[in-house]
């Protein structure tokens, strides 16, 4: 054991807490490892033994089961179709508003701003029937583009706050010498702002990626059609009326975890950026 090994755990309560964190996190895994037994484990088995023991029984075939028999293979695919649009959409009309917020001074721009803040803040569950009922007068319910629609104006608060605020701490006299030169606003804000902010960007990305990705409520109220639900309302079509196959159910679920695992795996710096992101320059 080296020094610096011993000089931790030379405090009590240092140890304490080194101790309380691991069980805390081995607690927070314990779902998962779960999971990821009932995964490969048969139907009968969990039936004689429980969700919490020993598997008796060892198959790979709920994976397949999901994928196919399950319909992954369709609604995996239609997950990236609404949320790779919506996010792009979001980040670009954000970036945009963000832009005029930080940098322009008209009448009516903090109102503007506390409009994005305050609509953040708006409980979702009171949107349900007003978003219902005006995607079906447009004609975009049961279609895969209100749903891409919602997402983008329901996000675009958060991103402009984060972005408008990241966009504050830019120094001025580079936009004064772009001005000077004869550079046109769009044109400051595409090849100036976008690349200086490109870090925030890319920490909301991360975060839009996720909770669009995840979404469950908006695509089950929003879209009818199975065929063009994402992949968290698709798994609702593996329960069964009378009997519940839950390898299968588990097994599919793990397999819809894997895009935003990876996501946050490559791109974990700028996750952790994005939650304290706007709080220092």
């Amino acid at each position: 054991m080296d020094n610096t090994t011993k000089k931790f755990f030379s405090s009590p309560w240092r140890s304490l807490g080194f101790f309380l964190m691991v069980l805390i996190t081995m607690i927070w895994l314990l779902p998962f490892a779960t999971a990821l037994l009932t995964s490969v484990r048969t139907n009968d088995d969990i039936l004689e033994q429980g969700f919490i023991a020993i598997p008796h029984e060892w198959t790979l075939g709920n994976f397949r089961t999901a994928w196919e028999r399950g319909g992954l293979s369709r609604y995996l695919p239609n997950s990236f179709y609404i949320t790779i649009p919506a996010l792009l959409g979001t980040l670009l009309l954000s970036s945009l508003s963000a832009y005029a917020l930080a940098r322009f001074q008209f009448r009516g721009n903090r109102l503007l701003f506390f409009l994005y803040v305050g609509g953040t803040m708006l409980p979702f569950q009171v949107l349900m029937l007003p978003v219902f009922r005006l995607t079906d007068a447009l004609g975009l319910y049961d279609k895969q583009l209100g749903l891409i629609i919602f997402h983008t104006a329901f996000q675009l608060g958060f991103c402009t706050f984060l972005l408008r605020n990241y966009m504050r701490t830019v120094p001025g006299e580079i936009l004064e010498a772009a001005r000077i030169d004869g550079c046109k606003e769009f044109r400051i804000w595409w090849q100036i702002m976008m690349p200086l902010t490109l870090p925030a960007i890319a920490a909301l990305a991360t975060l839009e990626f996720t909770w669009i990705f995840n979404d469950y409520l908006w695509s089950i109220v929003l879209l009818r059609t199975d065929a063009l639900k994402p992949v968290t309302a698709g798994l609702a079509t593996l329960q069964g009326q009378y009997v519940m196959d839950w390898t299968v159910i588990v097994a599919g679920a793990l397999i819809a975890t894997i895009p935003t695992v990876l996501l946050f795996i490559f791109l974990q710096r700028y996750f952790i950026e994005g939650l304290t992101l706007g709080a220092t320059k």
